[in-house]
């Protein structure tokens, strides 16, 4: 397998791995889109060994992330963190046993979806913070900031966008919601699911956040319907939700495919080979002008407005 010598050289690094010889660990190579991931076997153990991607500390900040993985990891939502080298993001997890990784096909089951709901109350309302705030806007501007230096090309009318969020970000911030700790990057893939829990993995964007952020990030990434949006909210809240929190949901799922339109452009800044990343950041782009130009989004910003 490629990358064998990379990984036997990360598990010495690991002090309850370190004298363990290679020929003891069984090792199989996991999907990642930044990151290098593997589960390693050794003996009755089973661990995910994370290897974070090329210049990916460009951009993250470990120190802020172990405080998430481990405050997550608490609060139940997490795999158990064994080892977190915050010079450079260094990883080892407790394997999940009897989980499967989550898609958007999976997701189709209504149940999976309240699951995640729940997981993401959790953690919400564990009563811890994180080491950072996750603000969206600001986010945007380092990224924008970033990509400026590298002269990196960005998909055109972008600022236009931009400028016509600006009626979101007022209504958010005319309304600004407690901040809880938060994922803030809920992939469907971060989802194990045994069926009768979810547990999120990969906390690198995490921060203390709107929780509605989740909920609308979740929807989009894992391509909800108004079926699976329904359950998610009803899930979380235990009930129907109140107007201006499923608003800032909807706010939330145009807002996180205009952040990830430059996230994908970072990709291909740095190179990132796993995939076609300037699809996937004009892909973001179109889907965000798509929900900001449908008859529904206007209702829902007048939802948030009024609070």
């Amino acid at each position: 397998m490629e990358g064998l010598q990379e990984v036997y050289a990360a598990l010495t690094r690991v002090p309850r791995l370190r004298g363990i010889a290679a020929s003891q660990a069984t090792v199989e190579r996991l999907a990642g889109l930044t990151n290098r991931n593997y589960k390693i076997v050794i003996g009755n153990e089973r661990f995910v060994l994370r290897i974070p991607g090329e210049g990916t500390s460009e951009y993250i900040d470990r120190r802020q992330e172990a405080v998430a993985a481990h405050v997550a990891a608490e609060a139940g939502v997490n795999a158990e963190v064994l080892f977190f080298d915050e010079s450079d993001g260094l990883m080892l997890t407790r394997f999940v046993d009897g989980a499967v990784t989550m898609n958007g096909e999976r997701f189709k089951d209504l149940g999976a979806v309240a699951r995640a709901a729940r997981a993401f109350r959790r953690v919400h309302d564990c009563g811890r913070q994180f080491a950072t705030e996750f603000d969206l806007f600001r986010k945007m501007d380092e990224y924008l900031d970033y990509l400026r230096k590298k002269q990196a090309r960005i998909p055109e009318g972008y600022a236009d966008v931009q400028k016509e969020a600006e009626a979101v970000r007022a209504a958010l911030n005319a309304r600004p919601a407690a901040l809880r700790p938060c994922h803030c990057d809920p992939l469907a893939e971060n989802f194990l699911d045994t069926g009768a829990r979810i547990f999120i993995i990969d906390w690198e964007y995490a921060g203390n956040n709107d929780p509605m952020w989740d909920l609308g990030d979740v929807s989009v990434e894992a391509g909800f319907g108004p079926d699976q949006d329904a359950a998610l909210l009803d899930a979380y809240f235990g009930g129907k939700p109140p107007a201006a929190q499923a608003g800032r949901m909807v706010m939330y799922k145009a807002m996180c495919d205009l952040l990830w339109t430059l996230w994908g452009v970072i990709q291909v800044v740095n190179q990132n080979p796993v995939d076609d990343f300037w699809a996937y950041a004009v892909n973001r782009f179109d889907r965000c002008k798509t929900l900001m130009g449908s008859p529904a989004f206007g209702p829902h910003l007048d939802a948030v407005r009024r609070g």
